[in-house]
């Protein structure tokens, strides 16, 4: 199909059979029956798992590299954006709402659930020396934990994300401009405060585990504590790929002033962690 210019005539850009939905469709499927046999012990488990992942890597390139070939050679006119910026925007609402489904529990076991057992009708079902405070190690923990500081690497890593915030949006005003040198530069920075921001978080891990004896085992709060940071960490490794893949285009040429919703998309997510990390300090780590 060859590109019409906006102002020709109204059309929308239909895509030629394609066989990556399938591949994608398979990939499910095999890290499904992977995940369910290593639970289960079944020696091939791990094998299934790990060709559904590499049958997805496959699908996510293939795909993703034909998307990006029609793009460039300008198939898709402001119709096709448009449904772009909506696919991504309800996309990221469907992040919002898997992190606050994350958030209302840390919101109930705090407020609502220690408290109540704290009531004087509800202690003859707790156990012994029992106090209505957080961060709890309810249920019944017989080691004692450390709770995770605010202020140390949970600080620098907030500064880090806040500055990877400003240095991306000071990349995409370069690319808008036409400076493509400075695009390069600031978004290459950004990626690299997200990989740092990623270091930093495999060594707090590392010491909560280890010395301050906070596991996943340890109760309430270790349970809550790894869920919010590790799935927020699994977020920063997706969109700092997302960014590397964008400075892989702006290295081989791609992307104009206008249109750019490949960029955009990416910003757009990497913002959204942003925001997210934010919550997780003041609330997981300060409050």
């Amino acid at each position: 199909m060859t590109a019409v210019p906006d102002g020709a005539k109204p059309y929308y850009f239909i895509p030629q059979p394609s066989h990556w939905p399938i591949m994608g469709s398979v990939a499910l499927l095999l890290m499904a029956l992977g995940g369910a046999f290593w639970l289960n012990r079944i020696a091939s488990g791990p094998w299934v798992l790990a060709a559904g992942f590499g049958v997805l890597v496959v699908m996510l390139f293939g795909w993703f590299g034909a998307v990006i070939g029609e793009s460039e050679h300008r198939l898709y006119n402001k119709k096709v954006d448009l449904s772009f910026r909506w696919s991504m925007s309800w996309f990221i609402f469907s992040e919002v709402m898997f992190f606050s489904a994350f958030f209302g529990a840390l919101f109930y076991v705090r407020n609502l659930s220690v408290p109540d057992l704290g009531g004087l009708m509800s202690k003859q079902y707790v156990w012994p020396d029992f106090e209505a405070g957080w961060p709890s190690v309810g249920p019944y923990i017989r080691e004692q934990f450390t709770p995770m500081a605010a202020w140390g690497i949970p600080a620098i890593n907030t500064l880090i994300l806040l500055s990877s915030g400003v240095t991306l949006t000071i990349a995409h005003h370069a690319l808008k401009a036409g400076n493509r040198t400075v695009l390069k530069v600031w978004l290459f920075l950004t990626i690299a405060l997200g990989f740092t921001f990623l270091g930093l978080q495999a060594y707090e891990y590392t010491h909560a585990w280890s010395e301050l004896n906070l596991k996943l085992s340890t109760g309430v709060y270790g349970s809550t504590f790894y869920m919010l940071t590790g799935f927020h960490g699994a977020h920063v490794t997706i969109g700092a790929i997302m960014l590397s893949v964008m400075l892989g285009r702006a290295l081989k040429g791609h992307f104009d002033a206008e249109p750019h919703f490949g960029f955009e998309a990416a910003a757009w997510y990497w913002h959204f962690v942003d925001v997210v990390w934010l919550l997780l300090f003041i609330l997981v780590y300060w409050l």
